[in-house]
Parts: C-alpha cells; structure tokens; sequence
C-alpha cells in the first residue's frame, strides 16, 4: 500500500525577517550552479539552512527542496520524496508530455516496483529532456545512513550535470560519495565552518541591528572571540543578553563549550520562560515537527491551543524554525532540541514514555504510520510498536519485497517478543529468504509454525471472528509459501511440492497473487525432478496468474523460466516464440523498461547461437548488454558470465572462459531456481579439454 508523503517536506523554509544578508556567501552559491554539486558540510549552528532559505529566495531559477529525515533510509522512501520535489518545480512543458517524474512515481506505487537504478534511468531522461536547470537542495542530509540511498544519490551525480541539474547538499557531516573526484574535476562547491563563520562586519550587523543590543566595538570583538563567529553561539548569547544588567561579564564568561551551550540554553532561556511556555518546550521536544494539533495531542491539558503557543514562540524568536509558508509546521533548533531533551529526561524520566505514546496515537490516526512507529519504539511500548509494525507488513503483502526499514523496526523489538507474533516471525523470514539467510529465515519460519499450531485466532482479541478467521488463512498460506521457497532453495523439492500444494489447498479462489507463486515454485520443483509437462503446466499457472493480479516482473520472470523448460523439452522455436512474446508484452508496459526484459534478450541470443542464426544472437546480446542491469532480474549477471563463458569455449579460449566461470562463481547464491549447469562441471569440461 502506497504511505502519504508529508508536504511540508518539500517546503522552502521561508527567509527570516531582519537576517544578516550575506551576499559573499550568495554569490558563491550562484557561482556553483554550473558544477554538478554544492556541499555545505558543518557542525550544528552554522546557518546552512537559514542561507540556504536566503539564497532560494533570490536564485533567478526555480529550487526545489527536500527536507531529510530518517524515513528516507528507505531507498523507495527517498525516491519518492526526490520525484515529490521536483515535482514543486515550475518547468516549462512540452505539449503532451507528462509532468516531470509522473511515471517514476507511479512505478514506485506499485504492488512490485522497478528496480530501483531503470527508475533513476527514466528519471534522468526525463530531467535531461527539461530546458531549465533543475535544481534541488537536500536538506540534513546527515540523517542518511543507509548505503543504498547514498547509492542512488551517487548514481544521479554520475550521469547528471548542468544545464540538466544541480545538486545542494547541506549537512552535518561529509556524505559517503565521490567528493575527491568531484573536486579534482571541478565538480564540486564547498562551503564549510569557516566559510559560514560570522565575519566581525556580519556580526556586528547582527548583534547591534537584529538583535538591537547596542554593543560596543570591543564588546562585539570579545563575544565573536568567544564564539568564533559560530551563529547559533552568537545567538544563543545575543537572546541572554537582551535585557541582561551586566554585558560586560556576561560576554566574559559566556563560553562556546558544546556541553556549556547545552546546559545555557536550559538555565538562561528555558528556565527564564513561564511555567506553562516551559512544559510546553519540554515535553513537545520529543517531537521532529510540531504543528498545532500534534502538539494539543501530547499535551492535552494545555490552557492554551498549541498553535497559538507556536505562533508565540517564533514571535520572540525562540529557536523555533517554521517549515512552511503557512505557518504550520516547525520544528526547534537542533542544538535547542537536544537540551531540552537532556532536561526532560532528567526531570520528569517517568513522564516522557507517556509523550511518545501521545504522538504516536497522533500520527496513527492521521495514517503516518513510520511516525507511530517511531514514538511507539522510542516509547518502549513494544506491544504497540509490534501492532503498527504488523499493520505495515499486513499492508504491503504483495509487493515482493517490504521496505528496509521495516526489518529495522522488527529488530528493535525484543527477540522474545517477535518469536510471539506470528505476522512478525512470517514477515522477518520472508525477507530472510530473498537476502539468501536460509538458516535464519528457518529458525523464523519453525517459531511461526509454533505459534499457528497454538491457534493464533485466539491471540486476535481486538478482532471479530470473521476477522480472526482471515487473518489466520493469511498466515497459513504465506507461511506455507515461505517454506515451500526455503526447501525450493535447499533443494529439497518433496517439501517443496508438499507445502505449494498446502499452500493452494488453503487458498480462496480469487487469491491469484499467492496462489502464482506457490504454482511457480510447483514448476520449479518439476523440473528439478525432471517431470517437464508437469513444469510447464504449473508455470505456465503461474504466469497467467501473475499477470491476471498486475504483478508484471514475476510473469516475466516466470515467462523466462516457461522458455527455458521449453528448450528442455527441445521444443526450441515454442521457447523462441514464448522470449518474443513476453518481450513484447514488456515493451507494451511502456518506461521504465521492466526487470527482466535485459534476460529475454540474453535467452533470444542464446537460442539463436544454438540454431546457428549468429546475426540475430548478436543482435540480442547487444541489446542484452546495453540494457544491463537496469531491466535485468537479479540473476541476469551470473547467466551473462555463462553466455560469455560458453562462447569463449567455442573461440578456443579457454583461460578466459574459466576466468569468466570464476566471476560467475562469486555472484551464485542459493535461490529457488534450479541450478542445472554447476560451475564445477562446467569448469572440469575445460579442464579436460586442457588435458589438466
């Protein structure tokens, strides 16, 4: 099921009224429009979002903008939102052609998306097919940890440049992409510390003409010696010394101290607002975005509504950002969060459970389920935290693979308490399966079988009977498919064909999704056990299935494997008209080109190499190598290598063939499909042949 995108994600924080402007540091920005990427990589404090809010605000050309967050680990996550953005862009059309990234996004809403490198394919054609340059700026990018979304940054950065698009990062620390590279190609704008620092005449600007405090000039030099011009230093100070009786040994003992900045900002601005602005800054700073009736959620017993308080508080410039135009959404200064937190914890350690529990009562009700999520872990209400986290696998069930981050929250749970749920012990062993942890993904599946033999009807307490009777046939069948795929994967086929066939027993007639796959893994085993009718009529089953559910990639899939049964039985021109057939199926879907296209062309060259038509096997093994990886299955690499391999045999080069069975060797894993043609035998063929 496709989960809403939060809008003001995509907003350009509006320009802060009375800001120091900065034209050294905006011209500089426009300078690196014509490079591939702008990094500002600095600590917390030094204003990158506040210039980068001014620079939009004045750029010539259209911004979009992307404010990151931990949801965007996800890979699909973050595409998605990086298509949203471009998406707020301005740009001018072609009559006819559809909107920047449309069908991106709709591939990504699908119950089985694209991988993700033919997305950024379409993608990049589509920005490069744009007259504009299109820039956006990725705001916090620090929150990124996930190595596959570096991925895909890296990705556009390779194949992207101006006029098509400019990159801005803004970060806390340096992301993991080529940035030498850039650099020594004149690719790459950098911003850093001392670039931001204030110099004494923005200092000056800011202390005596924002903050009105009417410093003398040795005054201001001592404060910015204090405070290195770091800004949020400078005004986290300036905000203590509006009405302070003594200047003069406040700026002397006022430090830059991480841990001394931390506990000012709690005993010189928290400690000096009202009660009721205190309780509301604490216990809200559990919060990564604040709106008004978020905040009315966690605090229920507030006099006031928490818009208004909002309202208040950026009014006195309470290191409260806003994040819209509207004024709706904001969040406080990092620097400001964190203390409030420590404060939090400390005094009231039995209260903040209770504030998570709030918000994530919130954000299930207003369908951000990552969110609940999130403040049900933070909560330590695993109970809770383990429903929403059941709810999302239960709403993603045919899409193949479930999001990253959804292993992440199951991890997070105590281990005795997954071993409790049987949707969270089948949810982890499927994606045990497809990342190839056979044993893990057992030891999952036997506590699931445990907890179906107790009857887990009974566990469903919330639920009505007809409710408790469904969601108990759910987990049999997919439980049953799942281990029909584990001893497909160990070769060990009676079990396979024994819980397939489970599988179907239990399922409706209308369960089309299911009932292919547990078909597909029948043929599967068929052909392992050399029974090639019965093969191909299970798989030929599973494709009318799949396609009849939209499940396009596993039809093709399966179509491939339909073929390759077909040249077994030695029936070659009905595998050469089935390879034509889907192709065109899969060109008729229209871009990005589908998975699987890229092995229909290696399975036509091959078959075409076998009937001696050398002209056609070229044709497709060109084709097959310029689509690559983009419109392959995950195993096209390996059958490449063999195609390669094998011809190589043919020129008499038989070094390179076993070098290429050697690549070949390293990318084998473990996996449903037969594995027909070992490597060793394949390679103790040339070892012969070499008199070895």
């Amino acid at each position: 099921m496709y989960r809403p995108i939060l809008a003001t994600k995509l907003y350009i924080p509006p320009p802060r009224p009375n800001t120091v402007l900065r034209p050294r540091l905006i011209e500089r920005l426009n300078a690196g429009l014509y490079r591939k990427l702008t990094l500002i990589s600095t600590s917390a404090g030094f204003g990158k979002t506040t210039l980068l809010s001014e620079w939009a605000s004045v750029c010539e050309q259209p911004v979009a903008w992307l404010s990151l967050d931990e949801e965007h680990n996800d890979p699909t996550r973050f595409l998605v939102y990086f298509v949203s953005a471009l998406q707020t862009l301005t740009l001018s059309k072609v009559e006819g052609v559809p909107q920047l990234g449309e069908g991106v996004l709709s591939a990504l809403k699908s119950p089985q998306p694209p991988p993700l490198n033919s997305l950024l394919t379409t993608l990049i054609n589509e920005i490069t097919a744009v007259s504009e340059n299109v820039i956006l700026v990725l705001d916090d990018y620090h929150l990124i940890e996930f190595e596959p979304v570096d991925q895909v940054l890296e990705f556009l950065l390779q194949h992207l440049s101006p006029p098509s698009m400019h990159l801005i990062i803004a970060t806390r620390e340096d992301p993991p992409l080529p940035l030498a590279r850039l650099r020594a190609r004149g690719q790459l704008t950098e911003l850093r510390a001392p670039d931001l620092r204030f110099t004494q005449v923005e200092t000056t600007e800011f202390l005596n003409q924002v903050m009105d405090l009417k410093l003398s000039a040795e005054e201001i030099i001592a404060l910015e010696n204090r405070t290195e011009g770091w800004i949020a230093g400078l005004q986290l100070a300036a905000i203590s010394l509006q009405g302070h009786p003594d200047t003069a040994s406040f700026i002397k003992s006022f430090s830059g101290s991480h841990y001394f900045v931390l506990d000012y900002l709690v005993e010189e601005i928290l400690e000096q607002q009202p009660k009721s602005i205190q309780n509301f800054l604490l216990s809200t700073s559990i919060l990564d975005r604040l709106c008004g009736s978020l905040c009315d959620a966690v605090l229920p017993q507030a006099s006031t509504p928490g818009q208004e308080i909002l309202e208040h508080l950026e009014r006195t410039n309470l290191l409260l950002v806003p994040l819209d135009d509207k004024r709706e959404w904001y969040r406080y200064h990092h620097l400001f969060t964190d203390a409030l937190q420590v404060r939090l914890t400390q005094g009231h350690p039995d209260h903040v459970a209770e504030l998570h529990l709030r918000a994530c009562a919130w954000y299930k009700q207003h369908n951000f389920r990552s969110n609940a999520i999130h403040h049900a872990l933070a909560a330590r209400h695993f109970e809770r935290a383990a429903d929403l986290i059941e709810l999302e696998w239960s709403a993603n069930i045919g899409s193949a693979y479930q999001h990253a981050t959804w292993t992440k929250w199951v991890l997070a749970l105590p281990d005795e308490l997954v071993r409790t749920r049987t949707t969270l012990s089948i949810g982890l062993a499927w994606e045990l399966l497809f990342s190839g942890q056979l044993q893990a993904a057992e030891n999952r599946l036997k506590d699931a079988n445990r907890l179906l033999e107790a009857n887990t009807r009974d566990a469903l307490e919330t639920s009505s009977i007809n409710q408790a009777e469904n969601i108990f046939h759910l987990q049999q069948q997919l439980l049953s498919l799942a281990w029909a795929f584990h001893a497909q994967a160990m070769s060990n086929h009676a079990d396979t064909i024994k819980y397939a066939r489970q599988t179907l027993h239990h399922l409706s007639e209308t369960n089309h999704y299911i009932a292919g796959l547990a078909s597909s893994l029948l043929g599967l085993a068929y052909w392992r056990n050399g029974d090639l009718e019965t093969a191909v009529q299970y798989m030929s089953d599973a494709i009318a299935r799949l396609r009849t559910t939209g499940h396009i990639v596993f039809a093709i899939s399966g179509a491939y494997t339909l073929a390759s049964l077909k040249i077994a039985q030695g029936r070659l021109f009905d595998a050469v008209n089935l390879y034509k057939e889907t192709l065109l199926f899969a060109t008729a879907q229209g871009e990005p080109v589908l998975p699987g296209t890229t092995d229909l062309h290696l399975g036509l060259s091959k078959l075409y190499h076998e009937q001696g038509n050398e002209e056609a096997a070229n044709q497709h093994l060109q084709k097959c190598e310029a689509l690559g990886k983009r419109a392959a299955l995950p195993e096209w690499p390996y059958g490449l290598y063999l195609v390669q391999a094998q011809l190589k045999v043919e020129q008499g080069e038989l070094d390179d063939a076993l070098k290429l069975l050697e690549d070949a060797e390293q990318l084998y894993h473990r996996s449903p499909v037969p594995n027909l043609c070992p490597i060793a035998a394949l390679k103790t063929r040339i070892w012969l042949r070499q008199g070895r």
